[in-house]
């Protein structure tokens, strides 16, 4: 029985437009999308949310980010991501959940207690993935000063991003019925699975009853979280969104599952030099678990209440590939639409990207066509890393995650290392960062997302 899900699923049966409206750059765009009037909300006071309307562009409203959340292999909590991303070093290693298996390493969350961080009945009743992200979206609301208890909840919104759902319930549900017969499968299987129930908890939790929502777009699922949120902020539907993606995929099935397509690395004997983005030597990903979320806001919201915001989502871009189930396009035809998607509703010219947070799985064949199309698109110019050499590779919670970082990254003017980058592919001719962080005046940062079945999500995110 795994030690990380043995709790959770033996569960017995039974404001006109101002400054804040248009970023930086708007109409200079070379591709700016056309303005569009659309019902926004009036600002709210402090710790609550608005309840009357004005008018504001659809596209160019700016989106502000006043709350974080990270549950991650490098810590719990947003400080001890950072930290741990900045210092650079993979935390992969040896699971004895998956002992025995052709791959056996991974990146888990240290000392995660369900019963201690998120309460005696989510650890009984909710799979992993659920209590990953309720741990990290009380830590977005609280760090961006609302209060639950006072907001309007029929203003408030939840969407996040999710990959695969409870698969640690699924796994061990069968193998119960298989072993002790029907009889034996807990009657909160269902709800314990079903991708959807992550949004439906949160909801409960922060007692937050607007658009409720879970996107599956693979590995791009958390930024394609992100980028729905700026949709509903955006068109008025809500006034605040807890936005982000969870995951908890470490099971002995999909981690064999991954291993059998080719997908994970098998240095298995050095774990913490496995995953090496844009490396010669790269030959697929650590899987991962975790969860990011962030607390989103129109920036003139945020001002009016004087919350503190930490950067923006000026952007967001989508696109498929169309290409293949599981390759990315070599020609990144679907990852140059999305980039310059995402660029022209942020109002952002290529040339002023300064940093790109990649999607970097250190798949040989996903950092070839990412590196290709970000250097055809945007140069040489930005700071490029990949978050994942530290951190694994999260499934659906991956692009939540990188965002949260791209944002912190913004804030404090540092881009982290890329881990493990001892010979960079000659292949990728992109300024990748390795070694220790780059001290960088951040002003625009975009922050790649790609899917099984080619999907893209692109996130521009710019300077408060």
């Amino acid at each position: 029985m795994s030690t990380r899900y043995g709790r959770a699923i033996r569960q017995e049966p039974g404001a006109a437009v101002d400054a804040d409206a248009a970023p930086p750059g708007a109409h200079a765009a070379a591709h700016s999308i056309a303005a569009d009037n659309t019902t926004v909300a009036h600002s709210p006071a402090a710790h609550t949310t608005p309840t009357h309307t004005h008018t504001t562009d659809a596209h160019t409203t700016a989106i502000a980010v006043t709350g974080l959340g990270l549950v991650t292999a490098a810590g719990i909590g947003v400080d001890a991501t950072w930290a741990g991303v900045c210092a650079g070093r993979s935390v992969a290693a040896r699971d004895p959940d998956l002992a025995g298996l052709p791959v056996d390493i991974s990146c888990t969350v240290p000392g995660f207690s369900a019963r201690e961080h998120v309460g005696r009945r989510s650890a009984l009743t909710h799979d992993r993935f659920i209590q990953l992200s309720l741990a990290a979206a009380r830590e977005a609301v609280a760090d961006s000063g609302l209060d639950p208890r006072t907001w309007d909840g029929a203003r408030v919104g939840v969407v996040v991003g999710c990959g695969l759902g409870g698969v640690a319930t699924w796994e061990t549900q069968h193998r119960r019925m298989l072993d002790e017969g029907p009889q034996a499968v807990s009657a909160l299987l269902v709800p314990m699975l079903v991708p959807n129930m992550v949004a439906g908890h949160l909801a409960m939790d922060l007692s937050a009853t607007g658009p409720n929502l879970v996107t599956a777009t693979a590995c791009a699922s958390g930024a394609t979280a992100v980028g729905t949120a700026l949709a509903l902020l955006r068109d008025g539907s809500c006034d605040v969104v807890v936005a982000g993606g969870g995951e908890a995929g470490v099971t002995p099935l999909m981690v064999t599952g991954f291993a059998q397509m080719g997908a994970l690395s098998r240095r298995t004997g050095e774990p913490a030099a496995a995953s090496r983005p844009f490396d010669r030597d790269r030959d697929g990903f650590v899987i991962g678990e975790g969860s990011g979320m962030l607390v989103l806001e129109r920036a003139a919201d945020a001002r009016a209440r004087g919350a503190t915001v930490r950067a923006r989502i000026a952007g967001y871009g989508a696109s498929a590939d169309a290409h293949h189930m599981t390759a990315p396009d070599p020609q990144g035809t679907g990852v140059l639409l999305a980039l310059r998607t995402a660029l022209a509703r942020a109002g952002v010219m290529p040339d002023e990207v300064d940093h790109v947070n990649a999607h970097g799985t250190s798949t040989p064949l996903n950092d070839a066509a990412e590196a290709a199309a970000v250097r055809k698109f945007l140069g040489t110019g930005p700071a490029v890393t990949s978050t994942k050499g530290v951190l694994g590779h999260t499934l659906g919670a991956a692009g939540a995650i990188e965002a949260a970082l791209t944002v912190l990254a913004v804030q404090h003017g540092r881009v982290p290392p890329t881990a493990n980058l001892c010979h960079q592919d000659p292949d990728v001719e992109l300024d990748i960062v390795a070694g220790a962080p780059r001290e960088r005046r951040l002003e625009a940062a975009v922050s790649n997302s790609f899917g099984f079945g080619g999907q893209n999500a692109v996130l521009v995110v710019t300077a408060a």
